[in-house]
C-alpha cells in the first residue's frame, strides 16, 4: 500500500510539474526564467553552465550546446553560404552591406536548426548561439587569425563588429537593435575574444599580454565598449591569454571592474573553448599560465565573478567549488537567469526574412582592394586573352578561408575568368593574370605549420614568398602586361613586387563567388571595390617585435615610417574630387560635395550592374596638442555613389564617443577638455596628400 500511495504521488508531482511547466509558457521571459530556476536542482543548475546543455525535459529544455560557429556563414554544419572572411567584409567600408550578409546568415542558421532539431540532433555547430563576430584589433600582420578580424582600426572594427550583431540577432535589413530585454533574437552573437588577443598562436595558452592603460583605451577596449553600448549583444568571449598578469577568463579588473561595473553589461559571459584549463593544467610539452593551484580554484575565480558558461569540460571543478563553499547558490542563480533568458529569447523568434542568391558576389566584388593600376584594367573586351598563372588559380579551397561552411559550389578564379575571356598559352596572351598570394593552409589558428615563413599558424615575415616573386621576375621578362590578384587574409610587402606588375589586386579569401566576383572586376562590369583595412608596410623590418602589445609605429595611428599603401587605401576605374567641405560643431557632421569627374568602365548604361561608381569618403581627427595621442584616427565614414560626370553632396556625423580622449590622472576616456583642438582630416584614405583640414576646438 505505501508503494502505491508513493508512486501516486509520484504521478502527481510529475502531473502537476508538466501542467505547471506548460502554464510557465505562457509567462513573460523573466517570469517563465524564474519559474525554471526555482524548479531547478542545483546540479541541473550546474549542468546549464557547460557548453553542451543536457535536457530537462520536465522543464521544457531540450538538449543544446552553445559551440557553433558564424564567422562569414554558418560554419561547421554543412552546406551553407560562405562569405568573404570579415577582413574582407571590413575591406567594403559598408555595414549596411554587413548587416546584410549576417542577416542571411541567421536566416541559414535557423532553418538549419529546425532541420537539425527534426533529426534528433543537438550537438555542437547545429545551435543558433555563435562565437561570432571577432572584434580584436588586428594590430600585427603576423598574426595568423587576422582575417577573422575587421582589421586594424578600433572605428572600423566597432562599426562592422556592430553590423554583424544586428545582422545575426534580428536580421531586419537596416535595422538599428534597441536595448530592449525581452526584444525576440533571430540568434545571438558573441564579441570576442577580450581582450588584447591578437597572437602568438604558439604561445597563447602561456601568453601574457602587457599594455599600457592608454593602449588598452584608446586601441583595445573601444570596439567592445561601443557595441555593448550601442546593441543587446548576448555575449562576450575572454580571451586565452593572460592580460597584465592575469588570465583573461579569472580577471577581475577585466570581467568585473570594466565590463559589468564600468559598461553596465548584464549579457552571457563565455570562456574560450578550455581556456580555463591554462590556468591550472601543468603540461610539460606545452606550458601554460599554471596561475591556480587546482581546476577548482580556477572555476572559483572564473564563475566567483562573472564568468556565466563554460566552454569546456570543467563540470566537476565547477562542483568541487560549490561544495567547497567558494560559489554560493545564488551566484549559480545569476549565472543561470542569464543562460535561460537567452535561450527562450532566441526560442520567441518567429519574423521571416528573405534574400538574393546574388548577394554572395557583390559582396565578394566589394572587397576586392585596387592597390595598383597602370592602364591595363579593366581589360577591354571578351576577346582579351589571358595567361593564367599562380598557385591559386585553381584552388576551390582557398576562397573559403577558416571556420567555413561547406557551399553547394565554388567559382575559383580560373572558372571565373574562363567564362569571360579566353585561356591560352603564354605565347599568345595579351594579358597575364598571376593568382599569389598564401591561403588558409598556411595562416590560420593554431596551425601544425614550422616551414619558413609560417609558425603554428602566424608568419615569420611578411614578404611574398620567394618562389612567387621568381616567377613574376620571369613573366616580367616577356614584356607582357601583368596583373597580381593577391589573396591572403593579411597584409603582404609588396615593395620589391610592386615593381614587376602593372595591377595589384587584393582578393583576401572572398568567399563561395571569389571567382565571379574576380572576373567581373577585371573585365569592367563593376568597380564597387573596397579601401584596405590594415596597413601594407613595406618590408617586415617596419614592424615591432610580435610579441610587443604596446602600440608605438604600429597601424597607421602610431607608425613613423610610411608604409607602401596606407590604410584606407584603394583604387577604382574613376576619379574622384572634393569640394566645399565644412563641418558643423552643433551636429558635429561634415559636409561636402563629391564628384565622379571620369570613368574608365566604358558604355554602360544606367541601371546596369557597375553603372554607378564608388568611393569612400573618410574622416580621420587627431588633437595634436595631447602627448600619446594617435597622430590620427578614423571617426567617420561613407560609401558613395555616382554615375561618370555628377556631383552628390553628403553629410557625415561623428559620434561624440568617438571624440574622447583619454585622461592620464583618471586613466580612462573622458570627454575632452574645454578648448581641446581638434584636426579633421576628409579624403580618400588615411594619407591623401590632398585631404581637407578643419581645424576646430571643442
Amino acid at each position: 500500500m505505501k508503494k502505491i500511495i508513493l508512486l501516486l504521488v509520484l504521478f502527481i508531482y510529475i502531473g502537476v510539474g508538466k501542467v505547471c511547466a506548460q502554464n510557465a509558457d505562457t509567462l513573460p521571459i523573466p517570469e517563465r526564467v524564474e519559474y525554471i530556476i526555482s524548479q531547478l536542482t542545483l546540479d541541473e543548475k550546474l549542468s546549464l553552465m557547460e557548453h553542451h546543455n543536457p535536457a530537462i525535459e520536465r522543464l521544457g529544455l531540450q538538449e543544446y550546446s552553445w559551440w557553433n560557429e558564424a564567422l562569414h556563414g554558418v560554419g561547421r554544419n554543412g552546406l551553407a553560404t560562405v562569405w568573404p572572411m570579415p577582413i574582407a567584409l571590413a575591406a567594403t567600408f559598408y555595414p549596411e552591406l554587413v548587416q546584410k550578409v549576417f542577416a542571411i546568415t541567421a536566416e541559414e542558421a535557423r532553418y538549419k536548426y529546425r532541420k537539425e532539431q527534426a533529426a534528433g540532433y543537438y550537438g555542437d555547430y547545429a545551435g543558433l548561439t555563435f562565437f561570432t563576430p571577432n572584434i580584436n584589433i588586428f594590430r600585427d600582420p603576423r598574426w595568423g587569425r587576422g582575417m577573422e578580424t575587421y582589421g586594424e582600426d578600433p572605428f572600423l572594427t566597432a562599426q562592422m563588429g556592430l553590423a554583424c550583431v544586428n545582422g545575426l540577432q534580428h536580421a531586419a535589413y537596416g535595422y538599428r537593435a534597441e536595448r530592449v530585454d525581452t526584444l525576440p533574437l533571430y540568434t545571438a552573437a558573441c564579441l570576442k575574444h577580450l581582450a588584447v588577443h591578437s597572437g602568438p598562436e604558439a604561445t597563447r595558452h602561456q601568453f601574457d599580454a602587457t599594455v599600457s592603460p592608454r593602449d588598452l583605451w584608446t586601441t583595445y577596449l573601444p570596439a567592445f565598449e561601443y557595441i555593448i553600448k550601442n546593441s543587446d549583444v548576448q555575449q562576450v568571449m575572454c580571451a586565452y591569454n593572460r592580460l597584465n598578469g592575469e588570465p583573461c577568463c579569472t580577471n577581475k579588473e577585466l570581467l568585473v571592474n570594466i565590463l559589468r561595473n564600468k559598461w553596465n553589461y548584464n549579457g552571457l559571459l563565455v570562456t574560450d573553448c578550455w581556456a580555463l584549463n591554462d590556468c591550472w593544467e601543468r603540461d610539460p610539452k606545452t606550458p601554460r599560465h599554471e596561475t591556480h593551484a587546482t581546476a577548482a580554484h580556477a572555476a572559483a575565480d572564473a564563475f566567483g565573478s562573472e564568468v556565466d558558461l563554460e566552454c569546456g569540460s570543467g563540470l566537476p571543478a565547477l562542483r568541487a567549488a560549490v561544495d567547497s563553499g567558494w560559489i554560493s547558490e545564488s551566484q549559480i542563480d545569476e549565472h543561470v537567469r542569464r543562460i535561460l533568458t537567452c535561450r527562450l529569447r532566441i526560442s520567441e523568434e518567429k519574423r521571416p526574412f528573405r534574400f538574393s542568391p546574388s548577394e554572395p558576389i557583390v559582396a565578394a566584388i566589394s572587397s576586392l582592394v585596387l592597390l595598383k593600376n597602370d592602364g591595363v584594367l579593366p581589360l577591354k573586351n571578351k576577346s582579351t586573352r589571358i595567361f593564367l598563372a599562380g598557385p591559386n588559380a585553381a584552388d576551390s579551397l582557398m576562397p573559403l578561408g577558416n571556420y567555413n561552411g561547406i557551399p553547394e559550389h565554388t567559382v575559383t578564379i580560373e572558372e571565373g575568368l574562363r567564362k569571360d575571356n579566353r585561356l591560352t598559352k603564354l605565347r599568345a596572351a595579351d594579358v597575364i593574370v598571376y593568382a599569389g598570394g598564401l591561403n588558409p593552409q598556411l595562416e590560420g589558428e593554431e596551425l601544425p605549420i614550422d616551414t619558413p615563413g609560417f609558425y603554428k599558424g602566424d608568419r615569420t615575415w611578411i614578404e611574398l614568398p620567394e618562389n612567387q616573386i621568381q616567377e613574376l621576375k620571369k613573366l616580367k621578362a616577356t614584356g607582357k602586361p601583368i596583373v597580381l590578384l593577391l589573396c591572403t587574409g593579411s597584409a603582404i610587402a609588396l615593395e620589391e613586387v610592386e615593381p614587376l606588375v602593372d595591377a595589384i589586386m587584393v582578393c583576401w579569401y572572398g568567399g563561395q563567388e571569389m571567382g565571379s566576383a574576380i572576373s567581373a572586376a577585371l573585365n569592367g562590369h563593376d568597380d564597387d571595390f573596397g579601401r584596405l583595412p590594415i596597413t601594407f608596410y613595406r618590408s617586415t623590418q617596419q614592424l615591432p617585435d610580435f610579441d610587443d602589445y604596446d602600440m608605438r609605429n604600429r597601424t597607421y595611428r602610431y607608425m613613423g615610417e610610411e608604409p607602401l599603401y596606407p590604410f584606407g587605401y584603394g583604387l577604382s576605374y574613376s576619379d574622384f574630387s572634393l569640394a566645399n567641405v565644412s563641418f558643423d560643431r552643433k551636429t558635429l557632421s561634415v559636409t561636402a560635395k563629391v564628384k565622379n569627374e571620369k570613368s574608365l568602365m566604358g558604355d554602360l548604361k544606367m541601371g546596369e550592374i557597375g553603372s554607378q561608381n564608388t568611393t569612400v569618403v573618410q574622416v580621420y581627427l587627431s588633437t595634436p596638442d595631447r602627448t600619446g595621442s594617435p597622430k590620427k584616427s578614423l571617426v567617420a565614414f561613407q560609401k558613395i555613389g555616382l554615375f561618370e560626370g555628377r556631383t552628390g553632396e553628403f553629410q557625415i556625423p561623428i559620434d561624440p564617443f568617438w571624440l574622447r580622449v583619454y585622461d592620464e590622472e583618471r586613466q580612462e576616456m573622458v570627454e575632452p577638455p574645454a578648448g581641446t583642438r581638434f584636426v579633421l582630416e576628409v579624403g580618400f584614405s588615411s594619407a591623401d596628400p590632398e585631404a581637407k583640414k578643419i581645424e576646430w576646438r571643442w
